[in-house]
């Protein structure tokens, strides 16, 4: 079994499995129209993937305007959380940030995920802020982070 993923621009066609990834790690998950809506009509939008296994085990997607990007979303299935396979993700992303001419990149994080706090201090992000009762299932804070890359 390749422990290795393979990472590709995700398309309306991965909608059903990017949904598996989300249900299973989010307690308030984006619904199908969001990503269908993200995917064909949002023209900011970038949504990268990695597959292992032959289906999609985790995905992230941004925004990007002009020079910045706003990175939406981050998830890893549970069953493959711990094999660095969200680090390798981020990597791709930032990848994609630079091609793309950005020069900050932003982020939201829930201050109790200290896990994702930590992985996006790999990448340079430092703490920029609160948002007061931000997530809307339990009212948790979030933790603005930015990074710049040029």
């Amino acid at each position: 079994m390749n422990r290795t993923p393979v990472f590709r621009r995700l398309t309306i066609n991965d909608v059903d499995e990017i949904l598996h990834v989300e249900y299973a790690s989010f307690t308030s998950p984006w619904n199908r129209d969001a990503f269908v809506r993200e995917l064909t009509m949002n023209p900011y939008a970038i949504y990268i993937g990695g597959e292992l296994d032959k289906k999609i085990v985790a995905y992230g997607g941004m925004w990007i305007v002009i020079d910045e990007a706003h990175i939406t979303n981050i998830a890893v299935l549970p069953g493959y959380r711990g094999l660095k396979i969200g680090e390798q993700l981020m990597m791709k992303m930032m990848e994609t940030m630079i091609v793309k001419g950005v020069k900050k990149a932003t982020l939201e994080v829930r201050v109790s995920n200290i896990v994702a706090q930590n992985m996006y201090r790999k990448f340079g992000f430092k703490n920029g802020g609160i948002r007061k009762s931000y997530y809307t299932d339990n009212y948790e804070d979030a933790l603005v982070m930015w990074v710049n890359l040029k």
